[in-house]
C-alpha cells in the first residue's frame, strides 16, 4: 500500500546538478553505469612517489597494518599510571583554540594515545556535537610532516640555543624600550597569552606588535566598536529566533561558533507535530552557503551589494515604525537593479511581526560600518539581549589589519630590524601587495610553527610549536567562559607551547606551559573555594564552574554606521572577486590533513581542489564550461583556475575558497589547487570589484561526489511546507512492507537496532561524515580515485536542489547504510560475507569476503564501498597512533560499509552488564549522532517504545527510501519542511510554472565526465 499526499505539493523536481538537467548524453551514458567497478582497477595506476606520499602522510591514517592492534614494543610500567585499565579508554577534557573563540571538547585516550574527539556536553560552545575541523585534529597530532627540531639558518639546532640567542636580543633591546623588535601574531582569546603579551609590552614598550589572521573577526569587531565604543564579543540565540536574516552570514558554516548557531537554530526547527510552529531563515550572499542551502527564502546578492540592502532594510524598518537610526544614503532605489522589492518588504514583515524574537546576522566579510548597522537595527527591535548577546572581549588579541600594514611599513623605513612571528604563515596568506616574503629579507626573524611552512622556510630561527592536544593553555570563549586546554599526550616531536615561547619573551624564564597557565588562574580562582579543588574540577569539566559572565547591551551610539559603502560592483556588468574560506581545509591550515582534503565540500561536493565559482548565467555570458580553465585579475593580483558553475550563485560574482595552493604544508597538501591568497589586497580582503576574468584554452580535472546516481523520478528525499504539513501531515510517501514468500527472521527479541535522521535539521555540515572516519578506521584514497567513484566513506551527504537554477532551493540527506531485514546485498553474497545479526545489524564478516561485489551492484542504496588497493600500507609509525583499536582494519579487496558503530553498541552492553541493569536509552550513542550539532541523527532500540528513535518513527513525516523494493530498511527519515512567507511563496510558485530556463550544458573534460561520486540513490 503507498500512502500519497492528498495534495500538489510546492517541491519542485528535485535535481542534483546541471549535467542532470541538461541530461547530457555523455552524463546519461556514465550516470547507467551506475557501480563504478566497470572501470579498470589500474586505469590509472598511481606512481611510486606519489603511493609514497600520500601512504606516508596523514593521508591514510585510518587504519592498522593488520585486523589487530599495531605491533609495539612492550615496556613494563614501573609505577603504573593511576586508574588505567588497559583495553577500556579514559576521556580527557580540553578546549581547542580558534582566534577569539574556542570550542569544549571530550578526547578519548587509549593508554595515553589520544584516538577520538567529541564535543563537551557541559561546554556551551559544543553542546556535545562537533566540527569536522574538530574530529580531523586528531589526524593533524599525528601528522608525520610537523617540525621536528628547532632550526637556525636551516640547520638543526635546539631550544637551549634559541633560549641564549633571545637572551641576547632581550638584553640588547632593552635600553631603548625595544626599539627596533616586532612582534607579529595570530588572534588569541587567552588570559595566560593576555598576561604574557602585557608582561613583554611592558618590558619592551616601543617593540611594535601586530596581529594578523587571513579569516578573522576584525570587521565585526570593528563594527561594534563602531556602534557601542566598546571592544565586544557577540553570540547569536539562534533558539530564542522566530525570524532570521541572514546578510551575507554563513552562521551554519564558515562563521564562528557554527556548532553552538546549528544546535540553536536546531531547537526553531523542531517540527513533531501538525501544530507546532517553526522559525523563519532568509539568507542574501552572494555564494550559495550552508545557510543559504537551508533557508526558506534566499536572495542571491553579490556581497558589495550587501550594505546598500542593509542600509535599504533599515529605511523600511523605520517607514513601518522601527525606531532605527537610517543611514543617509539609505534609499529603496539603492537596491535598484538588485532584485524586486518583495524579499525586503516580506523580510521586514516578519521581523517587525517578530520583534525582539527576531534577528539579523551580518557575515565577518561585510566592512565595519554593515555590522555598526546590523547591531542598530537589531537593537530597535529588541533583538539585542534576546536572540543575540554580547559580551566585552576580554583576555583577547584581535586580529587588524591596519597593524599589519603598519609593521610593514616600520619595516619599508628601516625602523625595524627583529622580526617574532607567533604562529600563522603571512608569507603564505597575508595580502599580496604587502609582498611578505621581501619584508623579512633584511630582518633577522624567528617563526614559531608546527612545521617548516612558506615562513619558516624564510626565517632565521624556526621553532617547533606544540599542537593544542600537546599544550597546556586557557581559552575565553566568545560567551566569555573560562576554559583550559591540557594536553593529552607528550609533544610528540618536542615541541614548545605558546605559553612557554611567550613566557621567554615576557620575562626570560622557561617555564612549562603549566605553570604558566596556573599563575594566570590563581587568581581566577580566588573566591572559588580551595584553589587546588576548584583547579581540578576546571581540568575535569573542561569550563570553570564559576557563574558565566553577564551579557552588555550597550545603547547604539548615534552616526556611528555612516553612509553604507555602495561598491562599484553594484553594476550587473561589473566583476566582483569574492574569497571565502575552504569548508575542509579553512585558510589553509588543514591542508596537510587528508581526511579535510577529501571531505566533499557540503555544497559544491569539490575534493581535493578549489575553483573560480560562477553563475551560470555569468558562465554563459563569458563563455566558459565547467573545468575550463579561466585567468582571474585583480588589484594586480593573477591567478589561473577551473571554473564551476554553481546554481544560486550571484551573477557578476566570482567566488573562490581559500586555503589550497600550498607549497610547503607536507606530502599531502603540496600542490593541491591554487593558491587565492595571490588575489588578496589589503584594501579589499575579502570582496572587492574590478575583478577581470579571462578565458584560457586549457582546462582542469575537477572531481565531484555527487553526480554518480540519479533519483530516476523515485522519491529519495521528500520535502514539503510547514502549511502543507497542517492539511496534510503524512504528505510524505511511504510504503507498507509486503508479505515474504519465505520464512522471516524472528526480530522480536529486544534490542532491535534503528535510525531516524530528520531531514529538517540536517545542514548539511559534514560533521557526521568525519567522526564516522576518525571512529572507524577509514581510509583516504586520493582525488584519482575519487574520480573512479571508490571514496570510502561510511557515510555520505547527498545535496539535492528543486527550482530554477538561479536561485534553487537546497536539502541535504545523510546516507549511510540502511540495515535492510530483507537486504537484497545479502541476498547475492556467494560466501555470505554480508548477513544480518540477531538484533537487525547487516554486519560484514570481513574475513569471509572474497571482493565479488555482487552486494554493490544488489545494493540500490549505492552505502557500500570496495577497497581496490591497500590504502593502509606504508605508514610512519607515528600515523598507527591514530586508528581507533577497537575497530579492525581492512586490507584490500574487501566490501566494507555503516556497521551501526557495533564496537559502541557492544561497549553499551558490557557497561550495562557491569551495572546489572538492562540496556537504556542513550547507553549507546552511533560517531554520526554524537557529532551533529543539530541533532538531526536518532539511534537507539526500535522495539523499546519510549526511546527516541521509536518516537521519531512514529511522527507522520517519517518514511522509509525505496519502500517499494520492500528492503524492509531500518533507517528511516523525517520529511523536509519549509516555512515560506506567503508573498514569496506565491511568486516563486509563479516562477515555477513559467517555461523552464535554459540548463547550462557542460561538456566533460576531454571526453570522461568531470565529476562524479560514489553513488546516489
Amino acid at each position: 500500500m503507498i500512502r500519497k499526499s492528498k495534495i500538489e505539493l510546492s517541491s519542485p523536481e528535485y535535481w542534483r546538478s546541471l549535467e542532470q538537467l541538461a541530461d547530457d548524453p555523455e552524463f546519461r551514458s556514465y550516470l547507467e553505469n551506475e557501480f563504478p567497478s566497470t572501470a579498470p582497477a589500474l586505469d590509472a595506476p598511481l606512481d611510486r612517489r606519489r603511493m609514497l606520499a600520500l601512504m606516508g602522510a596523514s593521508f591514510a591514517f585510518a587504519g592498522l597494518a593488520a585486523c589487530r592492534r599495531p605491533v609495539e614494543h612492550i615496556v613494563p610500567y614501573v609505577d603504573a599510571p593511576e586508574n588505567i585499565v588497559p583495553g577500556i579508554p579514559k576521556h580527557y577534557a580540553t578546549t581547542m583554540p580558534d582566534g577569539l573563540t574556542g570550542y569544549g571538547l571530550l578526547v578519548e585516550s587509549h593508554e595515553g594515545r589520544p584516538t577520538k574527539i567529541e564535543g563537551n556536553e557541559q561546554h556551551p560552545s559544543t553542546r556535545g556535537a562537533s566540527h569536522p575541523h574538530h574530529q580531523a585534529a586528531i589526524l593533524s597530532l599525528y601528522d608525520p610532516d610537523r617540525s621536528h627540531d628547532v632550526l637556525h639558518n636551516g640547520q638543526v639546532s635546539d631550544w637551549e640555543a634559541f633560549k641564549t640567542a633571545w637572551q641576547q636580543w632581550s638584553e640588547s633591546f632593552a635600553p631603548d624600550g625595544g626599539l627596533g623588535m616586532a612582534v607579529l601574531s595570530t588572534s588569541f582569546s587567552s588570559p595566560t597569552l593576555h598576561r604574557l603579551a602585557e608582561a613583554f609590552k611592558a618590558r619592551l614598550p616601543d617593540a611594535l606588535w601586530a596581529t594578523y589572521d587571513a579569516v578573522s573577526e576584525e570587521n565585526r569587531v570593528k563594527g561594534l566598536k563602531l556602534a557601542t565604543n566598546q571592544d565586544l564579543q557577540y553570540r547569536p540565540r539562534l533558539e530564542n529566533a522566530r525570524v532570521v536574516l541572514a546578510l551575507d552570514c554563513d552562521f551554519l558554516g564558515l562563521e564562528p561558533d557554527s556548532v553552538s548557531n546549528a544546535r540553536g537554530w536546531a531547537e526553531g526547527r523542531q517540527v513533531s507535530a501538525p501544530q507546532d510552529d517553526m522559525s523563519r531563515l532568509y539568507a542574501a550572499e552572494s555564494v550559495l552557503s550552508l545557510t543559504g542551502s537551508n533557508a526558506d527564502h534566499r536572495l542571491p546578492l553579490k556581497s558589495g551589494q550587501i550594505g546598500a540592502l542593509a542600509a535599504a532594510l533599515a529605511s523600511e524598518l523605520a517607514a513601518q515604525g522601527v525606531a532605527v537610526e537610517v543611514p543617509p544614503n539609505a534609499s529603496a532605489s539603492a537596491v535598484e537593479g538588485m532584485t524586486d522589492d518583495t524579499f525586503l518588504k516580506s523580510a521586514v514583515s516578519d521581523l517587525v511581526s517578530a520583534g525582539r524574537q527576531g534577528l539579523v546576522l551580518c557575515g565577518r566579510n561585510q566592512p565595519p560600518q554593515v555590522h555598526a548597522l546590523v547591531y542598530a537595527i537589531n537593537q530597535a527591535l529588541g533583538a539585542n539581549g534576546s536572540t543575540v548577546e554580547y559580551y566585552p572581549l576580554q583576555d583577547a588579541y584581535a586580529s587588524d589589519i591596519d597593524s599589519l600594514k603598519q609593521m610593514a611599513a616600520a619595516v619599508e623605513d628601516g625602523s625595524v630590524d627583529t622580526l617574532i612571528i607567533l604562529g600563522g604563515n603571512p608569507v603564505y596568506n597575508a595580502p599580496r601587495d604587502l609582498r611578505f616574503s621581501r619584508l623579512m629579507e633584511p630582518l633577522t626573524t624567528v617563526h614559531v610553527a608546527d612545521r617548516v611552512d612558506e615562513t619558516s622556510i624564510l626565517a632565521d630561527w624556526h621553532i617547533p610549536l606544540a599542537h593544542f592536544l600537546e599544550s597546556w593553555g586557557d581559552v575565553r570563549t566568545s560567551s566569555g567562559e573560562l576554559s583550559i586546554t591540557q594536553p593529552l599526550i607528550e609533544p610528540l616531536y618536542g615541541a614548545v607551547s605558546m605559553a612557554q615561547v611567550m613566557g621567554l619573551m615576557a620575562d626570560d624564564q622557561d617555564l612549562p606551559g603549566y605553570q604558566r597557565v596556573r599563575q594566570t588562574w590563581g587568581p581566577l580562582l580566588q573566591g572559588q573555594g580551595d584553589e587546588e579543588t576548584e583547579w581540578r574540577r576546571t581540568l575535569h569539566d573542561g569550563i570553570l564552574a564559576a557563574d558565566p559572565p553577564a551579557p552588555v547591551n550597550p545603547p547604539y551610539v548615534s552616526g556611528a554606521a555612516g553612509e553604507m559603502p555602495v561598491a562599484v560592483s553594484q553594476s550587473d556588468r561589473e566583476m566582483e572577486l569574492v574569497l571565502v574560506p575552504s569548508y575542509g581545509v579553512g585558510d589553509g591550515s588543514g591542508a596537510n590533513n587528508a581526511w579535510l582534503q577529501e571531505l566533499p565540500d557540503p555544497v559544491t561536493k569539490l575534493v581535493w581542489d578549489n575553483a573560480a565559482i560562477l553563475s551560470p548565467a555569468t558562465a554563459e555570458e563569458l563563455g566558459v564550461e565547467k573545468g575550463d580553465n579561466v585567468l582571474l585579475k585583480h588589484e594586480g593580483g593573477v591567478v589561473e583556475l577551473p571554473a564551476w558553475i554553481q546554481p544560486g550563485q550571484a551573477d557578476g560574482s566570482v567566488t573562490v575558497a581559500l586555503g589550497y595552493g600550498r607549497s610547503r604544508s607536507g606530502r599531502v597538501g603540496d600542490g593541491v589547487g591554487r593558491n587565492a591568497y595571490l588575489l588578496k589586497h589589503s584594501q579589499s580582503p575579502d570582496f572587492g570589484p574590478n575583478l577581470i576574468v579571462e578565458n584560457t584554452p586549457r582546462r582542469s580535472q575537477l572531481v565531484s561526489t555527487q553526480d554518480h546516481g540519479s533519483m530516476e523520478g523515485r522519491h529519495i528525499v521528500q520535502w514539503g511546507t510547514l502549511e502543507e504539513f497542517r492539511q496534510h501531515p503524512e504528505f510524505a510517501e511511504t510504503h507498507t512492507p509486503q508479505t515474504q514468500l519465505y520464512p522471516e527472521h524472528d526480530y522480536s527479541k529486544s534490542p532491535q537496532w534503528g535510525m531516524v535522521i530528520d531531514l529538517n535539521l540536517c545542514t548539511g555540515c559534514n560533521a557526521c561524515v568525519t567522526a564516522c572516519q576518525s571512529e572507524n578506521n577509514v581510509p583516504v584514497v586520493g582525488k584519482t580515485q575519487v574520480s573512479h567513484g571508490r571514496e570510502m566513506h561510511w557515510i555520505r551527504i547527498d545535496r539535492y536542489f528543486g527550482g530554477p537554477t538561479s536561485n534553487p532551493s537546497g536539502a541535504f540527506q545523510p546516507m549511510p547504510c540502511q540495515h535492510c531485514e530483507n537486504a537484497p546485498c545479502e541476498q547475492v553474497c556467494p560466501v555470505a560475507a554480508t548477513v544480518h545479526d540477531s538484533e537487525g545489524v547487516n554486519v560484514m564478516v570481513y574475513n569471509r569476503c572474497i571482493g565479488t561485489r555482487y552486494c554493490s551492484n544488489n545494493c540500490p542504496y549505492k552505502v557500500r564501498r570496495f577497497n581496490f588497493f591497500n590504502y593502509t600500507q606504508q605508514r610512519p609509525e607515528v600515523a598507527k597512533m591514530a586508528a581507533n583499536p577497537d575497530v579492525t582494519v581492512r586490507s584490500r579487496g574487501v566490501m566494507e560499509k555503516c556497521s551501526f558503530c557495533l564496537q559502541r553498541i557492544s561497549a553499551g552492553k558490557k557497561q550495562a552488564k557491569r551495572e546489572g541493569r538492562s540496556l537504556r536509552d542513550g547507553d549507546v550513542i552511533t560517531a554520526c549522532q554524537q557529532s551533529c550539532p543539530t541533532g538531526a541523527i536518532v539511534f537507539g532500540d526500535i522495539t523499546d517504545p519510549q526511546s527516541r528513535v521509536s518516537q521519531a518513527k512514529t511522527q507522520p513525516r517519517n518514511y522509509i527510501l525505496l519502500g517499494e523494493l520492500n528492503n524492509r530498511p531500518r533507517n528511516s527519515y523525517l520529511a523536509r519542511l519549509r516555512h515560506p512567507h506567503p508573498d514569496l511563496e506565491a511568486k516563486r510558485n509563479e516562477a515555477m510554472e513559467a517555461p523552464p530556463e535554459p540548463a547550462h550544458e557542460e561538456a566533460p573534460a576531454h571526453g570522461a565526465p568531470a565529476s562524479h561520486g560514489g553513488g546516489g540513490a
